[in-house]
């Protein structure tokens, strides 16, 4: 058995391709539009050949999807845990769960998916304002 991908789906297409390819440096892998189904399928990775994420864009999805802590989360593996949280926050998403640990931290796409950043290695030593950052919202 090959693991192939995970989907999800999105409410504003454009809205989730920037929070998964600018801000957390995903790439566009592959995408089909379906006329017949209504649907576009976009398939994003860390790189060619690397595990998906498919997102699925219903073209006449008339709000949000409700949920999203129900599914659980995307995990993806970090070289610098205070770096990319940084960058995340400088582009605007909060960061709901900061890495005060040096290993963990949690945000969420636009359509509320969790998505939990690990520090590659060994957890980089606390700093600030990382340790005394509190929590916020769920994750």
């Amino acid at each position: 058995m090959e693991y192939l991908h995970t989907m999800i789906r999105v409410y504003d297409l454009d809205a989730a391709l920037r929070f998964f390819c600018d801000v957390l440096g995903l790439v566009e892998t592959r995408r089909r539009d379906h006329e017949k189904g209504r649907f576009t399928l976009v398939f994003l990775a860390t790189e060619r050949g690397a595990p998906e994420v498919e997102l699925t864009h219903n073209w006449d999805q008339a709000g949000p999807y409700g949920g999203g802590r129900n599914f659980g989360h995307l995990a993806y593996a970090v070289d610098d845990i205070y770096a990319t949280c940084q960058k995340i926050m400088d582009a605007g998403v909060p960061i709901l769960r900061p890495p005060r640990d040096g290993r963990m931290a949690f945000v969420r796409s636009p359509d509320q998916i969790s998505i939990e950043l690990l520090q590659k290695g060994d957890a980089l030593a606390p700093a600030e304002p990382w340790a005394s950052m509190p929590n916020q919202g769920e994750w």
